[in-house]
């Protein structure tokens, strides 16, 4: 027997394709659906109380409508404020993004972290209980960039980021007091992980980046270990993945070929 259910994805845009790729990467004949919610893009500039209604109410269409084996909600921003609305409405297994502040503690030699996310992600309680948990001993300093995920956004439109942008994106870190000892970032927005090699070369000296993208898809493979997936005849390539909008435009057209690259060869409007 066979399963057709698909495992979706879900973000605010299009970041959390750095959350899907490492997750294809392990499950290969997984039948994979990712939605961005471009009517409701950006997350990290609303309110908390836009966030916590908003994201639940959506999920519970998408689920109607997609019937998935499992819901990943790839943005940090949705995951730190909805997540556990998210869990008590839907009968499906959840598994959410929180930054990567874990990993980047039992990385870091000078002691001094650096958490670049939304506004949004970087002012809850959540980061200030991951920071008391994993990174006690650490200086944990906080940046939230609005302007970066239209950069990452942009970037797979085909625009080039410019690398004073870059630049002055990390001055937000980089510049407080104790910044110029960090030597560990974390990408805490699945945005960022896609300009991640511009921004390692905008930074001040060499710093590591670590995000959460790896992580969950050993999570949602372990999920699903046993499971049945659809047959597939020849190379698992032969299975195309499916994007879901909930605002189509121009714009969003604009990313078809940049889709197709993560295997989402059709494009849908909710």
């Amino acid at each position: 027997m066979t399963d057709d259910r698909p495992i979706l994805f879900f973000d605010s845009g299009v970041g959390g394709l750095s959350v899907l790729a490492p997750t294809a990467a392990l499950l290969p004949h997984a039948p994979l659906v990712y939605v961005a919610d471009s009517a409701g893009f950006p997350y990290g500039t609303r309110s908390e109380g836009e966030i916590a209604a908003r994201v639940p109410a959506l999920l519970g269409r998408l689920a109607e409508r997609y019937d998935p084996r499992l819901i990943v909600i790839a943005c940090n921003t949705a995951s730190t404020i909805a997540l556990h609305h998210v869990r008590a409405a839907l009968d499906v297994p959840i598994v959410g993004t929180v930054p990567a502040i874990k990993p980047a503690a039992a990385i870091s030699q000078t002691r001094v972290i650096g958490v670049l996310g939304t506004e949004a992600t970087v002012r809850q309680p959540y980061v200030d209980d991951l920071a008391a948990r994993f990174a006690g001993d650490c200086t944990v300093l906080r940046h939230g960039s609005a302007e970066l995920v239209e950069i990452a956004e942009a970037s797979l439109e085909g625009v080039k980021p410019l690398p004073e942008r870059m630049r002055a994106v990390l001055a937000g870190l980089f510049d407080q007091p104790g910044g110029e000892r960090i030597d560990v970032i974390v990408n805490a927005c699945t945005h960022f992980p896609l300009v991640e090699a511009e921004l390692a070369a905008a930074a001040p000296h060499p710093v590591r980046f670590v995000d959460g993208g790896p992580g969950i898809a050993r999570r949602v493979a372990h999920l699903t270990k046993g499971q049945s997936w659809p047959h597939v005849v020849g190379s698992a390539s032969a299975l195309s993945g499916k994007a879901v909008f909930t605002a189509r435009s121009a714009r969003t057209d604009m990313l078809a070929p940049a889709l197709a690259r993560y295997g989402l060869v059709e494009i849908e409007s909710l």
